[in-house]
């Protein structure tokens, strides 16, 4: 019996294979400088991706995480405040606020997997300091209302855009709507690094001259400290990794968006619920998640079928055991609960064929019937 080759989840040995002939004279022309920390290709990609999004600033870390805790400290929120968030992201999200000091107040999401604005106001309190909503999978919140919100209660508003770069939202791109905005270019981002590496957006003077201290000790020259900071610089080679490849990103969404087109087509409304795209956004598609019935069996079928898939994210951030004190049970959020027991990310990356498109599909329709 013929074995059909495996469909990979991820394509990250293919990027390197694809990249390789331009990427290592730069990787080499790092190494021999000797500069690895700080310098010139910092600043030079930071000044990329503002443009890029469209801001004043950018902030170059060692992880998206940090990203997000430096962001939150850099608004005022800390110990006593609030901060509302949906609890079907990654970890990092809700544990950013708790390592500040803050508590997260969870708030339920529509039928796209992005947190219910008209849910938000419900959950104020006198102790709510900002607003977090995620841009999960690569499709902007609806941004207008929980900006609005944020304006009329005086709010402060962090974009936890960790799967967005490149996203947009009526003309705008991710990163440019909040106060700030915290990406992740960690290796399965669609914007990615060989390594754990993150970047705030700002059009902020103040949070940005802070942000630059607070990565580097709280460092205002060689022996002065303002303040008491962290160690969270992006590594030079990092940094030119990703200056490579920002001007391919365009390219790479774009493949990606025909891969998902040709799954809509393929798999229709009774097979898997595919939330729509709005006519004012623009989804970059980091991760492609269908939602399905009886979906442990049927990522069990791919994977005996050679077939890679992941679920983001199968428990909600409410009912980890971490989240226990935050006094939140099974049946708070009933549309996350349902979504974490349906969703399965399928393979869309760029370097997959349209054959291997029709498989997945096929085995997908031959489960159900």
């Amino acid at each position: 019996m013929e074995t059909l080759p495996t469909i990979s989840y991820v394509a990250i040995a293919e990027q390197f294979a694809d990249e390789r002939d331009e990427l290592m004279p730069i990787i080499e022309s790092v190494l021999a400088s000797g500069n690895y920390v700080g310098g010139p290709a910092i600043g030079r990609l930071e000044e990329e991706v503002a443009r890029f999004v469209g801001v004043k600033h950018c902030i170059a870390l060692n992880s998206g995480t940090d990203a997000l805790i430096f962001g939150l400290k850099c608004l005022g929120v800390g110990p006593g405040d609030e901060v509302i968030t949906p609890p079907n992201s990654f970890i990092a999200s809700t544990g950013a606020i708790v390592h500040v000091g803050a508590k997260p107040a969870f708030v339920d999401v529509g039928g796209d997997q992005n947190m219910d604005a008209e849910r938000i106001e419900a959950a104020l309190t006198s102790r709510t300091k900002a607003i977090m909503p995620v841009h999960l999978t690569g499709r902007i919140c609806d941004m207008d209302p929980i900006l609005a919100l944020a304006d009329k209660h005086g709010l402060a508003v962090i974009e936890d855009a960790a799967q967005a770069m490149g996203a947009s939202y009526k003309g705008r791109k991710a990163g440019s709507l909040g106060n700030l905005g915290c990406f992740s270019a960690h290796p399965l981002k669609i914007f990615n690094s060989c390594g754990d590496c993150g970047l705030v957006t700002t059009d902020d003077d103040e949070i940005a001259q802070r942000l630059r201290r607070l990565r580097n000790h709280g460092l205002v020259d060689r022996d002065t400290v303002v303040e008491f900071g962290f160690v969270s610089r992006m590594d030079v080679l990092q940094a030119e990794i990703l200056r490579y490849r920002l001007p391919r990103l365009g390219q790479i969404i774009k493949t990606r968006k025909k891969n998902v087109a040709l799954y809509r087509q393929l798999l229709d409304g009774e097979i898997a619920f595919i939330p729509p795209d709005k006519d004012y956004e623009d989804n970059t598609f980091t991760m492609f998640v269908a939602q399905v019935d009886r979906r442990d069996e049927l990522q069990r079928r791919l994977k005996d079928n050679g077939v890679g898939s992941a679920v983001h994210y199968p428990t909600p951030l409410h009912l980890q055991p971490a989240a226990k004190g935050f006094g939140y049970k099974l049946g708070d959020f009933p549309m996350v609960e349902r979504q974490s027991r349906r969703i399965l990310s399928l393979p869309h990356h760029q370097f997959l064929t349209e054959g291997q498109i029709r498989r997945v599909c096929g085995l997908i329709k031959a489960f159900y019937r």
